[in-house]
């Protein structure tokens, strides 16, 4: 098997159920990952929607997860630093971890939760913004993994 990600909250190019967006409880889906490659010892996840009116619209960005992680529960708090060291940067709602789906009237949009693996951690201060983790991680990455889903209103 190859390095990947998924999710059994999310069908991959289907629908994301109302509970992870804007309009149910806004929690983060269930993700699991396999295989990363040799060398791995940290993780990163961005999740952003390309569709959004004015270019790409950042959800999530967790940074610094051990190289031990297979997955993330449902429901990451929504905190800057997770317990075992975990870190989340702000997103472009300028809020602190997790912020679901909440695209304007019309077509679907898709959501991709892409993760990297990484041979080494970024270290950067909780709260970091996208463009200081995507610049942080261009020399580190070792693999890349994504999911995808979508969602209207």
């Amino acid at each position: 098997m190859a390095f990947a990600i998924s999710s059994t909250a999310i069908p991959d190019g289907g629908d994301i159920p109302r509970k992870f967006t804007c309009d149910g409880a806004d929690v983060s889906p269930e993700l699991s990952w396999t295989e990363p490659p040799p060398g791995t010892q940290s993780f990163t996840l961005i999740a952003d929607d390309p569709d959004a009116p004015g270019g790409t619209w950042t959800h999530w960005v967790l940074y610094d997860l051990p190289a031990t992680t297979t997955g993330l529960a449902e429901g990451v708090n929504k905190i800057d630093e997770l317990p075992g060291g975990e870190r989340q940067g702000r997103n472009d709602f300028r809020k602190i971890g997790y912020n679901g789906p909440c695209p304007p009237p019309g077509k679907p949009h898709r959501y991709f939760f892409k993760l990297y693996a990484l041979k080494g951690k970024l270290d950067l201060k909780p709260g970091a913004s996208r463009q200081e983790v995507e610049q942080a991680l261009q020399s580190l990455v070792l693999g890349q993994a994504e999911w995808m889903g979508k969602y209207r209103r």
